[in-house]
């Protein structure tokens, strides 16, 4: 492992990190194949990060074609215990804008295809998720929000969809009518990953439309979605330098630290030795 604090994690628009000190780039192998891209690894304020454009560089990959699983597990190598992710979303409250923040507290599962645990193959673990964003970075990021500038909200339900399409409008008014603020393809298997990693996530949610059920606002398309994003670059990229340094200092007292503590139900002794080998990283101070 590696005394790297931070990852950061670049989703569309956002895939290198300005005003990082770059001292490598390093591939990693996991057990679970190929994170998407090289980590960019270097100093912000003196705080060691690694950063991971979440789509691969020319934005490659498909949200169903990501390996969350490896690019989660390449932090845990890197020794990184904080992950801030940056992603496009689409607002389901008028109040909320496009080029609008936001730092959402909860998720709701609509994927269908996507591994989303480190766990089976002869090892069973039942993580507690029902607070699965750490608020306390979440509010530390929301607060350089918003004294960059920024409009910010702070709170509320992303809803995470399978895509690569967008919703249809029925959907999307489904989703309203169940109080969700923003839609999304990809932060919700990061944070189900990160909790089991023991590593504390958040999300800055970049609004870019108003998905489909906006009645006066232009169905949501790729070219609107960039443009608001080129629009929010700078911002997004300010808030993740600016609230580095508060975020790794602080003193780590949520329940992200220890979220294996008490949630691995297997036997030690039926675990296999290959299983025990490759996830020592996150189970090794559980099971020896």
């Amino acid at each position: 492992m590696t005394n790297i604090d931070i990852g950061i994690i670049g989703g569309s628009g956002l895939y290198r990190m300005d005003g990082l000190e770059v001292l490598e780039e390093r591939t990693l192998e996991t057990p679970f194949g190929e994170p998407s891209d090289p980590y960019v690894i270097g100093e912000i304020d003196g705080v060691r990060v690694a950063f991971l454009s979440r789509h691969g560089s020319g934005h490659r990959k498909l949200p169903s074609e990501l390996n969350f699983r490896a690019n989660i597990f390449g932090f845990k190598l890197l020794g990184v215990h904080t992950i801030l992710s940056a992603s496009a979303v689409g607002s389901m409250r008028e109040t909320y804008r496009p080029t609008d923040i936001v730092f959402p507290y909860q998720f709701i599962d609509r994927t269908r295809h996507r591994p989303d645990t480190f766990f089976g193959g002869g090892i069973v673990a039942h993580v507690t998720f029902a607070d699965p964003i750490c608020t306390a970075v979440a509010d530390a990021m929301a607060a350089a929000g918003r004294k960059a500038g920024a409009r910010v909200h702070t709170g509320g339900t992303y809803v995470c969809i399978e895509g690569p399409q967008f919703s249809t409008r029925a959907e999307s008014n489904l989703y309203r009518s169940w109080g969700v603020d923003v839609i999304g393809m990809t932060n919700l298997q990061e944070a189900k990953l990160a909790r089991e990693a023991e590593i504390c996530y958040a999300t800055m949610a970049l609004v870019t439309d108003y998905d489909c059920w906006h009645e006066s606002e232009e169905d949501v398309s790729v070219e609107a979605i960039l443009g608001y994003l080129r629009a929010n670059a700078e911002m997004a990229q300010k808030i993740l330098r600016t609230s580095i340094k508060d975020v790794a200092s602080r003193k780590r007292d949520c329940g992200c630290r220890n979220a294996l503590q008490f949630a691995i139900i297997t036997d030690p002794a039926a675990i296999p030795a290959g299983v025990k080998k490759a996830l020592a990283p996150i189970i090794g101070k559980y099971v020896k």
